[in-house]
């Protein structure tokens, strides 16, 4: 697949603080990548320098053919940001927060634009209520469509659920999801272990400013030794399991290897690297 985001070697210090130490991933058109870390990591670090609102001390990166650092005007006409507090004005309503967006765009289909993300963030009901109304959840919801005016190639979602409840934070999952099986490629930042899993393709852990792991969830997975084997018998056996185990009696039914979770690469590759 074509490669939409590529980034390599990039670097960014603060004074004496290295954020990012030589930071390299590519991202393929149409997916959902996630870069995964724990506080402090440099994921929004690396999100702003790729959204072209910090610069980079050194490295290479493009975004749909275009320069990060030469061709700044032609990376913002391609992508889109949220971040991760929702950038919505309360005095207006929802439908006018995205028509003020389409005008600032000079978008020439802006008002039919807002009428269909309406439709799809799930808003229409409430378009005409002013944004001070909202809820949590559909502050975010409406922020992302937002970012959707003008259907950009890249939308990046700087931790797009932190602060929900579990039941918008699903319905959030879904909407990011679809959004990639229509085509836009998403740059997720999340400390969530199983928002990643769930809907990433692929996934870089970032830990003190390098990568330490990249891949899919099932090859990160990989990393770690397959879990404990769990032995099914029969109800009638557990009272005798110990025993029949012993005299090699016992006749087994199932024997189920668990996978490690996501969460036990995270914290295990996060803390071999503090042991070292």
């Amino acid at each position: 697949m074509e490669n939409i985001i590529t980034v390599s070697n990039l670097k960014k210090s603060f004074k004496k603080h290295e954020v990012l130490k030589g930071v390299s991933f590519a991202i393929p058109r149409g997916t959902i990548f996630a870069l995964l870390g724990s506080n402090g990591a440099g994921k929004t670090t690396c999100v702003r320098i790729l959204s072209t609102l910090a610069k980079a001390d050194g490295g290479e990166a493009t975004i749909c053919g275009h320069d990060v650092f030469k061709q700044a005007d032609n990376v913002r006409s391609v992508i889109s940001l949220t971040g991760q507090y929702a950038a919505v004005d309360e005095v207006l309503t929802g439908r006018e927060n995205l028509y003020l967006v389409g005008d600032l765009r000079h978008l020439p289909d802006s008002h039919k634009q807002a009428d269909e993300l309406l439709a799809t963030i799930g808003l229409e009901e409430a378009a005409n209520k002013r944004v001070a109304t909202y809820s949590g959840g559909m502050r975010r919801r409406l922020d992302i469509a937002m970012s959707l005016m003008g259907k950009p190639e890249v939308i990046f979602l700087d931790e797009p659920t932190t602060g929900l409840d579990p039941q918008n934070r699903l319905a959030m999952w879904d909407m990011i999801a679809n959004l990639a099986k229509n085509g836009t490629t998403i740059f997720l930042t999340t400390q969530y272990l199983e928002e990643a899993e769930y809907l990433a393709d692929n996934i870089a852990i970032l830990h003190e400013g390098t990568i330490i792991a990249e891949g899919t969830p099932e090859e990160l997975k990989e990393i770690l030794p397959k879990g404990e084997a769990v032995i099914e018998v029969d109800k009638a056996q557990v009272s005798e399991v110990k025993k029949i185990l012993e005299n090699s009696g016992i006749a087994v039914k199932n024997i189920t290897q668990n996978q490690p979770s996501l969460e036990d690469v995270f914290l295990t590759l996060i803390g071999e690297k503090k042991n070292d």
